[in-house]
């Protein structure tokens, strides 16, 4: 049985990172939904909506998507928040946000839906400035999480909620291995076919086996400043929803 370290490939440098994962997602830009919805089984909307949902996320209110993409959690986000909210999707895909704003430009929430290019590690919002900020799929692919988590507590005013949803690792015996031999070997050659990139999708492989664990990243959390720390497991913990609250 293949163990999660078979057939990787080399990962970036922290100091390349940012570049790489950069370029992977311009290339990838125009399949990436085509390949979440697959790669999902088509659960990918529901989790969106539950990580939603644990931002404790409300009409009315103005939130922050980080690491945005496509825009698919963003336009979540805002029909939740509805007509008197507003939601802000960051991204330094100019791909990815090329295919967004045309998402954005179709969609009902168009009137009350931002997106910017930018860096999540540096995010470019005064202090207190939204009342949750959310991630789907992005903190895997920072040069520094702690960094992020930093700065998405900073732009969240006391009292409001840092969500995480991203992949995790599954811990129930046979079927861990049969997840991470799909992965290893489907995802790749799924992202080969549709996407007619193979190693973008060997990256997502890899970076998801480098990646924190959900009882990881919810420590890293707290580590952050970030309070009622917790974690919920998605479809047998393939992937997972890490929440903490900013208490000051």
């Amino acid at each position: 049985m293949l163990s999660e370290g078979d057939l990787s490939m080399e990962l970036p440098s922290k100091n390349q990172k940012e570049r790489y994962v950069r370029e992977m997602f311009n290339g990838i830009a125009r399949k990436y939904d085509l390949m979440n919805t697959l790669m999902s089984m088509g659960r990918d909307r529901s989790w969106r909506k539950y990580a939603i949902h644990r931002a404790r996320i409300g009409a009315g209110m103005n939130v922050l998507d980080v690491c945005c993409g496509t825009a698919e959690l963003t336009l979540e986000t805002a029909r939740t928040v509805g007509p008197e909210g507003h939601v802000t999707g960051l991204d330094f895909s100019e791909q990815m946000l090329a295919v967004g704003e045309q998402k954005v430009k179709n969609s009902e929430c168009k009137d009350w839906v931002t997106l910017i290019q930018g860096n999540a590690m540096e995010l470019p919002f005064e202090d207190n400035s939204f009342d949750a900020a959310i991630v789907g799929w992005g903190l895997r692919n920072v040069p520094d999480i702690d960094q992020v988590l930093r700065e998405m507590r900073r732009v969240v005013r006391p009292g409001g909620w840092v969500v995480s949803l991203d992949m995790a690792k599954p811990s129930v015996p046979v079927f861990k291995q049969a997840y991470w031999l799909y992965f290893n070997w489907l995802v790749p050659a799924m992202g080969k076919l549709t996407a007619k990139r193979k190693s973008a999708y060997q990256y997502l492989h890899d970076s998801s086996i480098a990646f924190d664990s959900q009882q990881q990243l919810t420590k890293r959390f707290a580590k952050n400043g970030l309070v009622n720390t917790r974690f919920h497991n998605l479809m047998g913990g393939v992937v997972a929803v890490v929440e903490g609250q900013r208490n000051g």
